[in-house]
């Protein structure tokens, strides 16, 4: 069984995706959902899939605490789907090319600490930008600059709103995370 292992900070639209596509493919398994925000909506949406959240303080992400809770669900990969903090060191040394990123734009394009959401899609409208997309990435010490996996560009020169842009956008994330997901997975040595 290959384990997933998500966090996520709000809504949780990735992370249903992601159960949802797992779900119904055998060899595969979303373990948990790890968040720091008791009201995200990611929680109803892991309970529905009957899988356990975990939520967590600051301090415990910093102090080892929720370290030893992924061990505990061997995760043959860790997907940061909509999870908004600093991701801790120790971690992505536990698991060297395991833990994954999405970021709603073409990095190294508006990437860094604020970018994040209606953040970038504000940016990328407010900039005239003919195209925007997605980048999945490994995650390092820094924001959004870890190794890039997989990109995939998305022309946005009729919306008419940053709104709109972060629909288009979206909807590269839920054809393209999960599959991504499952290549990584079965590359692993």
């Amino acid at each position: 069984m290959k384990n997933i292992i998500l966090f996520a900070s709000g809504g949780g639209s990735n992370a249903q995706r992601i159960m949802e596509y797992f779900g119904q493919k055998d060899g595969y398994s979303v373990k948990a959902l790890f968040t720091n925000n008791p009201n995200a909506g990611a929680i109803a949406i892991a309970d529905k899939h009957n899988v356990p959240s975990i939520i967590f303080t600051r301090e415990e992400l910093n102090d080892g605490t929720v370290l030893q809770k992924v061990r505990n669900y061997n995760p043959g990969i860790i997907v940061l789907a909509g999870f908004l903090w600093k991701f801790p060191a120790d971690i992505i040394k536990q698991y060297p090319h395991k833990v994954i990123n999405i970021h709603p734009a073409l990095l190294p394009n508006y990437g860094g600490k604020g970018m994040y959401g209606m953040n970038v899609h504000r940016a990328v409208h407010e900039n005239k930008d003919k195209e925007s997309g997605i980048t999945i990435h490994y995650v390092n010490e820094h924001y959004d600059e870890g190794n890039i996996i997989f990109q995939k560009a998305i022309a946005i020169e009729e919306c008419l709103s940053p709104e709109e842009v972060a629909l288009k956008v979206l909807s590269l994330e839920h054809e393209h995370f999960p599959e991504v997901i499952e290549k990584l997975l079965n590359t692993e040595a």
